[in-house]
């Protein structure tokens, strides 16, 4: 986007990407059908950027949801609006937008360099630039633009190496941490041999006064997926805390708990228990296991028991590893940008996306966010190049 942007107004741009092939991991956020943004009103989305939405709010009307879905369409790639909101290109694939927009970018004439990368500062503060054969780009450039991305999947190519470089020159990046994550549950044995890889469908899950519903997946270490990635920032911030994190499960959130006693209170007549769960409660066979991971010994009281699968506890010990979270928090901070996204301490390099210190849950925000920023950068960046001179915050 900061690309597209820069040659638009005119410049002779020069992408360097240190993996073999571009957007690595952007094809792989299009592996579950490639979540662009969503359609709620702006001011519910901001929301989704928690503390970081003053910051973001600006960039994402400065290139908005709306404009996502029309450039994407300009692209040959339309998209629709599912049920929940969520937008996703009609093709529901990542690779022929990406193709669309490195042909508009080969027809403005950018330049990409395959096995490139960024290796630190000169002693003039410059960027240094490794080609293939890891030997100093000699080049010289007026302006450059950053996307190094955060700390998930390093494997694509985001490894975070550069935070030391930038932190050296005196800019603040807070640590990353894992975002969108799963976490570690100490399942069972019996419990894992039998369920791990089930999915938990139209589930409540709680963390606090926080509450969402919606699916998740039983993993071999513990539990991941849509519902959890919503509640993972405070989940995380809690382990980070006390050591660990409870996470509360209301197993059947269509049915008041009191209703749910009445039916308990039926006789079981010599059904087992989990028979006797499944057609008094509705449980699948993985709720009811869950029951029995939380409570070893279920309470023979139709109250008592109702309350368990309303408000079911789950202990979560850890945090999956950064390398497996869908997104990370941290980076630089936002007191080290302008408004254009050009830092404060070194005028003429600006950074974009995933190297800021933000977050969101999936949904279509974490794109959203990377698109808006890049495009905010790459105007600016073409402004200053061109010495119009930015608007300081």
């Amino acid at each position: 986007m900061a690309a597209q942007e820069m040659a638009r107004a005119g410049l002779a741009v020069t992408i360097f990407d240190r993996m073999p092939s571009p957007a690595r991991k952007f094809l792989l956020a299009g592996r579950g059908g490639l979540n662009l943004t969503h359609t709620e009103p702006l001011e519910t989305f901001m929301t989704r950027y928690g503390t970081s939405a003053p910051q973001l709010h600006p960039m994402i009307e400065a290139f908005t949801p709306d404009m996502l879905r029309t450039w994407s369409e300009d692209l040959g790639e339309p998209t629709f609006a599912g049920s929940s909101g969520r937008v996703f290109p009609k093709s529901f694939k990542a690779s022929p937008l990406l193709r669309a927009l490195l042909r508009r970018l080969d027809d403005l004439g950018v330049r990409l360099f395959a096995r490139h990368s960024f290796a630190g500062f000169d002693e003039r503060g410059l960027p240094i630039l490794l080609d293939a054969q890891q030997l100093r780009v000699t080049k010289h450039f007026d302006v450059h633009v950053f996307a190094l991305g955060g700390a998930s999947w390093p494997k694509l190519g985001s490894d975070a190496r550069w935070c030391e470089w930038f932190s050296a020159r005196g800019i603040v990046v807070h640590p990353f941490k894992p975002a969108n994550c799963g976490f570690d549950v100490n399942w069972s044995e019996h419990f894992i041999s039998r369920f791990a890889g089930a999915p938990l469908k139209n589930i409540g899950f709680a963390m606090g006064e926080r509450h969402v519903r919606g699916e998740a997946m039983i993993a071999q270490t513990g539990v991941e997926g849509g519902a959890i990635y919503a509640l993972s920032a405070p989940l995380r911030d809690e382990i980070a805390q006390a050591g660990f994190a409870m996470l509360h499960l209301d197993l059947h959130p269509d049915v008041e708990e009191a209703e749910l006693a009445r039916r308990l209170a039926r006789p079981r007549n010599g059904q087992s228990m989990s028979s006797f769960l499944r057609k008094a409660a509705g449980l699948s066979p993985v709720e009811a296991a869950l029951l029995r991971e939380a409570q070893r010994d279920l309470p023979d009281e139709a109250q008592a028991l109702a309350h368990l699968i309303k408000h079911l506890p789950l202990r979560l010990e850890r945090v999956r590893p950064i390398a497996r979270a869908i997104s990370s928090a941290g980076g630089i901070a936002f007191d080290e940008v302008d408004a254009g996204l050009m830092l404060r301490q070194a005028p003429g390099l600006f950074v974009c996306g995933e190297m800021l210190d933000w977050e969101a849950p999936t949904g279509g925000y974490l794109l959203q966010a990377c698109f808006a920023t890049g495009f905010v950068a790459g105007q600016a960046a073409a402004h200053y190049a061109a010495g119009v001179g930015l608007l300081r915050q």
